[in-house]
């Protein structure tokens, strides 16, 4: 096996480095093979780049392998974002899509992702076997395909502005600031709301292939200008796509950050009381278990699921789905595509404050009031791998009973890492208080170790995520 590994959501390296010209069509014979053996490969497919270096070129030469072996190709004319590809699959019939992004990793970065017939990431299985036929020679074809170039956007664009009601978003008098993060979803959301008349304010709407300053991920510290913009120039919500505008970050008006987590609670609270629509709610292991008492609530079976989108994807396919997601702002909603989609997802958080006659930071002090404080941070540690599997190793040994961080471990679940649940006295005389669990994730494909925290508070939070970070490096929490 080479360097071409497929992963959660396809394959990504450095440019220049793996992510090369070979390797790339390494990876486009791949999923040929996969779609001719196992698609109907008349139906072609779709190919779209975002504004990371050399994309679009990268995005030919896949287009270039491809017609080779007889699969027509219809490439992005211009920028697309990851969500407008899936919904041009799934609209045009296609036999799948291909996505040149790299999404939220910085920008030495990029990478391929596959997006499957029915618009939304391949399923673990559609992955597997994609990467049986990694390193396999393709025949080419009599006479290569038709080539034809597309923009994809204006479609996708209709579908997400019918999908909320704009007139009551322009009603609700509210101002938005949209951060774009030099990414893909440049000139969406501002173009629907100028055409709607919503006020707003955009930044970081210019192509950048360097993210200067910044990875393109809607998190801290990449967010704290958007913090400052959101307050000075008096918008109500900042809203923030990631590189290729499938994830969602949010600011309150007061330049307070609102996690992917708050976001997916907000909008299943809105999807369950306001539209009523029926399904149930998905979510990945390293997301927060607010989402499952909204949905014990009201009556909805809550699937937790390995970290991957794909999962979500899986499970929309073959079960009643009214919304998935991960901890990294990907959110779904199955009555728009099996996808993540951090656009969608922004004007339907306007949509909600809309509708609730509530600012951003309301909404967020409503649930924690409901349900529960419950507090998030994740600290990402860039470490060699002998390190890495020598950390995951000592927390495997860990079990229920024993103490971590000075705290009794309450249970221990494994489904993708290692979590740990814990006996937190901090949180002891709080009404309803958030379950305090610690998780630590490798990596399979970069020298990287993620530590999740949820607790009652920042303060919990923050504690146990020291004392982690300690074991991770010395070996004793």
């Amino acid at each position: 096996m080479g360097v071409v590994k497929f992963g959660t959501d396809g394959w990504r390296g450095i440019i220049a480095d793996d992510f090369t010209y070979e390797n790339v069509r390494v990876a486009a014979r791949a999923i040929a093979h996969y779609v001719i053996e196992q698609e109907d490969a008349s139906k072609g497919v779709c190919i779209g780049w975002d504004t990371r270096f050399a994309s679009q070129a990268f995005a030919r030469v896949v287009a270039e392998v491809l017609t080779a072996a007889g699969i027509p190709v219809a490439l992005a004319s211009i920028v697309t974002p990851t969500p407008a590809l899936s919904y041009a699959v799934r609209e045009r019939g296609a036999a799948g899509g291909i996505m040149i992004t790299s999404s939220h990793n910085p920008a030495q970065w990029n990478g391929v992702k596959y997006k499957a017939s029915y618009g939304g990431s391949g399923k673990p299985s559609i992955i597997s076997a994609i990467e049986t036929y990694l390193e396999k020679p393709l025949a080419a074809a009599a006479e290569p395909a038709k080539l034809e170039e597309v923009n994809f956007n204006p479609p996708y664009v209709e579908a997400i502005a019918k999908f909320v009601d704009l007139p009551a978003i322009k009603a609700s008098g509210k101002r938005f600031l949209i951060d774009c993060m030099y990414g893909a979803g440049r000139g969406i959301i501002s173009g629907i709301f100028a055409e709607a008349g919503v006020p707003y304010v955009e930044m970081r709407a210019e192509i950048n292939p360097d993210f200067p300053g910044i990875n393109p991920e809607p998190i801290l510290p990449h967010i704290a200008e958007t913090q400052k913009r959101v307050v000075a120039d008096a918008c109500d919500a900042g809203l923030v796509t990631d590189g290729d505008a499938d994830r969602i970050g949010a600011v309150d008006e007061h330049g307070n950050v609102v996690d992917a987590h708050k976001i997916f609670a907000i909008l299943l609270q809105w999807l369950l009381e306001r539209k009523g629509w029926p399904g149930d709610v998905t979510r990945a292991f390293n997301t927060t278990k607010m989402l499952d008492r909204i949905a014990a609530k009201h009556g909805r079976k809550l699937h937790e699921h390995g970290i991957g989108f794909k999962y979500v994807c899986d499970l929309m396919l073959t079960e009643n789905i009214l919304i998935g997601g991960e901890e990294s702002g990907g959110i779904g909603i199955s009555k728009h595509l099996p996808e993540r989609d951090g656009l969608l997802n922004s004007l339907l958080l306007c949509q909600v404050m809309a509708d609730e006659g509530k600012t951003l930071g309301e909404l967020v002090a409503a649930l924690q009031a409901e349900y529960g404080e419950h507090q998030y941070n994740r600290i990402d540690m860039h470490i060699n791998d002998e390190l890495k599997q020598s950390a995951i190793k000592r927390a495997s040994a860990i079990k229920a009973g024993d103490d971590f961080a000075g705290m009794k471990v309450n249970r221990v679940e494994t489904l993708d890492g290692i979590k740990f649940y814990l006996e937190n006295s901090h949180c002891t005389d709080k009404v309803n208080a958030a379950e305090t669990w610690l998780l630590l994730r490798a990596s399979g494909t970069e020298p990287l170790l993620r530590v999740y925290c949820e607790s009652c508070s920042v303060e919990s939070v923050n504690a146990v995520l020291k004392v982690a970070e300690k074991f991770v490096l010395e070996g004793r929490a």
